[in-house]
């Protein structure tokens, strides 16, 4: 108390003695909910660009995109990257959020044990396939063993039986021929192949979702009571992802050295980012799309699939574009 006014002492005394002052405001803080993949790399080298924006990230990594909606109920969450399948996932079940951009698109493989012998989705059948539940690489499987009319389940008795791993479980099981394939994330697809212990049986692009976009969503809050904040933050997520398509070697270096530490080589980068791109835009058309596909195989369960339209806020994202000239 007494501090304070002191501090509100000088600060009217030293401009009356034609003294100038500068009071420093501290940084708005913006907590970040985020994953440790390859392609979610520009999202946390946001850390490293908003200070400019008056803005300081601290972020939060969780094992999988699920994951963070409770933290965002609980109000521990402000904004936060994950797959589509997640984002829509979590809106459906009344989480308060809205999509302020796409960050990512891609990132996906179905591979297969070296030795497995599956060199085609159709080899798939009678096999024991990896994967992560509630992440976008189980909806693009089943809609990959749906086109070819392969029934699946988690239990024995269907063509293709699903084991439901985490994301850093699936390659030591496939490693260890616990499973036969999985339809697994980047870098760690990447590294299955460099490893010699998978082989890759198919990008799972060529459904009517495409590739997979990853979203930035942001919880309705600070959206509507804190649209400076909302703003500024956009801005330093535009100008991080600008910085990481303008320069490789230095997304190759923040993602190897400060988010693997070290855990996945160059050659692991370059191939999982071959198969990625970071990237801004996501169109409504893409995420109707990707909820009929949830709701038809019953990803996410969902009470009520939400519209694109009524939570898909790109404002934010369009005025940053325009303001730092990025198309």
């Amino acid at each position: 108390m007494r501090k304070h006014a002191i501090a509100t002492a000088l600060a009217v005394a030293l401009p009356a003695a034609g003294l100038s002052v500068s009071v420093a405001h501290a940084d708005d803080v913006v907590r970040l909910g985020n994953l440790k993949f390859a392609h979610y790399g520009a999202v946390s080298y946001m850390k490293e660009v908003c200070g400019k924006y008056g803005v300081k990230v601290e972020e939060r990594m969780f094992p999988k995109g699920p994951d963070i909606m409770p933290a965002i109920v609980a109000g521990e969450i402000d904004i936060a990257a994950l797959a589509s399948d997640g984002a829509i996932s979590g809106r459906a079940n009344g989480v308060p959020i809205v999509t302020v951009a796409g960050f990512a698109k891609g990132g996906a493989r179905i591979v297969a044990g070296v030795d497995s012998g599956i060199k085609n989705l159709n080899d798939l059948k009678g096999k024991k396939v990896g994967v992560t539940r509630g992440g976008a690489q189980e909806l693009l499987l089943l809609a990959e063993l749906e086109k070819v009319g392969l029934t699946w389940s988690d239990k024995p008795g269907k063509d293709v039986q699903i084991v439901y791993l985490a994301f850093a479980d699936l390659n030591q099981a496939l490693a260890a021929k616990q499973i036969d394939a999985m339809c697994q994330s980047e870098p760690q697809s990447s590294q299955a192949l460099n490893k010699k212990f998978g082989v890759e049986v198919i990008k799972p692009y060529n459904t009517a979702m495409g590739e997979p976009y990853r979203l930035l969503v942001m919880s309705e809050k600070m959206y509507t009571e804190k649209k400076d904040v909302a703003q500024r933050v956009m801005k330093c997520f535009v100008e991080s992802t600008a910085l990481f398509n303008k320069d490789p070697a230095l997304a190759e270096k923040y993602v190897r050295e400060q988010m693997f530490k070290g855990q996945i080589s160059s050659q692991d980068f370059k191939d999982a980012m071959d198969n990625a791109d970071y990237t801004y835009d996501v169109s409504l058309e893409h995420i109707d799309t990707t909820t009929a596909f949830m709701q038809k195989f019953g990803v996410g369960r969902m009470s009520k699939p939400p519209k694109a339209a009524d939570w898909v806020k790109l404002d934010l994202l369009q005025k940053a574009k325009a303001d730092l000239k990025v198309k």
